[in-house]
């Protein structure tokens, strides 16, 4: 390999012995030995006639392909040719959803680095995780969120870190943007990208406890796009994308910015979060067609969309977390748009189970994507019979690969990804997610999925939010126990706790009600809005 190739990346990868299996059968998975991701999603913009439509949104921002184009061009000659970065360095990103951090992680991708981007919530402390995990050599980082990167470039574990470039600045000449603008001509990287080379890592969210961090290459990422979004997601070059999950997220690289170039859509990047009421008002204001959030943000935007309408939004996706059957229903209620579910993982950069429109059944999450393969299996592999709760197994185009992480053998196994998800397939071949394998409750030798008695508490009027998870029970082993945030105007005492569980008596087999319900005024989530059952067990034990 090249001596202006940097091979930190390549040299922490698993052993391919430990690697999944990968399937490249579908039209459009065909990837080029020399490929690179940004290149062939703007060729392939081009190739449609898009050039000159709008591909970013914001306020008082339109940016064409083309003109995209012309911006991560600069980007990436200023990373090489300015801060002298040569192809497999890693570049930290840190910023929330803007133009600029778009096109900052575009022209990272563009100049053959990897690109690292990190939620914007991150403090200097998990900052110094990554920083010591990954050592990126430079970091492109929105202005309003430089003291917690500078705090942790001060510790050791930021030894590695050469230059920070700031975003989101128009009036500091040595931000990202101020330089790349005196910077002209396309960009041709000197030591062109291999298809196989590593574009991305991403690290996991942190629902069940230390982060990991996933490494996809630019074949992996063309291959999914040719998978899910082609056969499930169907945008067009018309529809105008908006959503709340972080650039930093799998699920919102994938569904702002890389399933809408594949497409030729444009996206609306706001530099700003979202509230319910914003979110309804700005699909409205700007016409958008295809909405991304979580379960619980569509649950809270439900009544605002009921009462002004959303007469443009055609699609809307859900994945991140386990979308409850009541929480589709009252978005179909006030919409009339049936959701779109799905499952992916950042392991496996993104979705894999997922149905659509008349192909959606009430309680699935949906059938396996054309281009994966899936299964239920026992703990040996085998898979159980249609009806039976088991582990899901999956290969497909997409894969895990962790960056020198002992839990690479525990996620994939002869070859099969094992994203830790407890489901029941039935024999139309459809997927009920039951919990994650470690939050299977089971009670009295009977066997519980939180998720189910979720769905059954948020039916009742008083509850806004919850999560279940097994609590410790000398006669039962475990009992169902409940964590509920109630609407105002509901108090949280002995006669709603009865109240909560005769709901649950009613809805579901009685042995599932919660035998224990705790008040909350919220529930512990991560940033991208995933519930984390694992600082419940520790609320527990406090």
């Amino acid at each position: 390999m090249s001596p202006t190739v940097d091979c930190f990346v390549q040299d922490r990868l698993p052993p391919r012995e430990q690697w999944p299996r990968f399937r490249y059968d579908l039209p459009g998975m065909e990837v080029s030995e020399q490929a690179n991701l940004v290149d062939a999603l703007f060729d392939r913009a081009e190739a449609a006639g898009n050039s000159e439509r709008p591909m970013l949104l914001a306020p008082g921002v339109r940016l064409t392909y083309r003109q995209a184009r012309q911006e991560v061009d600069r980007i990436a000659r200023l990373l090489v040719d300015e801060l002298s970065l040569v192809p497999g360095n890693r570049v930290l990103l840190r910023g929330g959803n803007s133009v600029a951090m778009a096109l900052g992680w575009l022209g990272t991708v563009k100049a053959g680095m990897i690109a690292l981007a990190t939620m914007p919530l991150l403090r200097a402390r998990e900052l110094g995780d990554i920083l010591e995990k990954a050592q990126p050599s430079a970091a492109l980082c929105d202005a309003r969120l430089l003291d917690e990167l500078e705090a942790a470039r001060a510790t050791p574990a930021g030894a590695s870190l050469r230059h920070v470039l700031p975003f989101n600045a128009p009036d500091d000449q040595a931000s990202m943007e101020s330089r790349a603008a005196r910077l002209a001509g396309a960009f041709t990287a000197a030591t062109p990208s291999r298809a196989d080379d590593i574009a991305l890592m991403a690290f996991t969210s942190g629902t069940t406890g230390k982060p990991k961090a996933p490494v996809h290459s630019h074949r992996d990422v063309l291959a999914s796009c040719a998978a899910w979004p082609e056969h499930v997601l169907k945008l067009t070059c018309d529809d105008v994308v908006i959503g709340s999950p972080p650039l930093a997220f799998t699920f919102g690289l994938g569904g702002l910015l890389v399933f809408p170039m594949w497409a030729g859509a444009s996206v609306w990047l706001p530099n700003a979060g979202y509230t319910p009421e914003s979110m309804v008002s700005t699909i409205n204001q700007i016409g958008a067609t295809v909405c991304f959030t979580a379960p619980t943000f569509y649950r809270q935007m439900a009544p605002i969309a009921k009462a002004h309408g959303v007469p443009t939004l055609r699609k809307s996706v859900s994945a991140g977390e386990g979308l409850p059957d009541a929480t589709r229903q009252l978005w179909k209620d006030a919409t009339g748009i049936e959701m779109i579910d799905g499952i992916g993982a950042t392991e496996m950069f993104h979705i894999f189970i997922s149905s659509a429109g008349e192909d959606v059944r009430r309680g699935a999450i949906g059938k396996v994507v054309p281009g994966y393969t899936a299964r239920v299996v026992d703990s040996q592999g085998q898979e159980v019979p249609r009806g039976t709760i088991g582990k899901l197994a999956v290969y497909g185009p997409t894969g895990c690969r962790y960056l020198g992480d002992e839990r690479q053998l525990k996620y994939v196994k002869d070859g099969w990804n094992y994203p830790g998800d407890a489901f029941v397939q039935d024999e139309d071949g459809y997927f009920f997610y039951q919990a994650r394998d470690d939050d299977m409750i089971i009670t009295a030798g009977y066997n519980v999925g939180g998720p189910e008695v979720e769905d059954a508490l948020l039916r009742h009027p008083a509850v806004a939010e919850c999560g279940v998870i097994g609590a410790p029970d000398e006669q039962r082993g475990m009992i169902v126990q409940a964590w509920c945030v109630l609407k105002p105007g509901h108090a949280g005492d002995a006669a709603m706790v009865k109240a909560l569980q005769d709901h649950v008596k009613a809805s579901i087999a009685p042995f599932k009600y919660p035998r224990s319900i705790v008040f909350v005024d919220a529930l512990p989530r991560t940033e991208t809005g995933k519930l984390q059952r694992f600082r419940l067990r520790q609320m527990q034990g406090e």
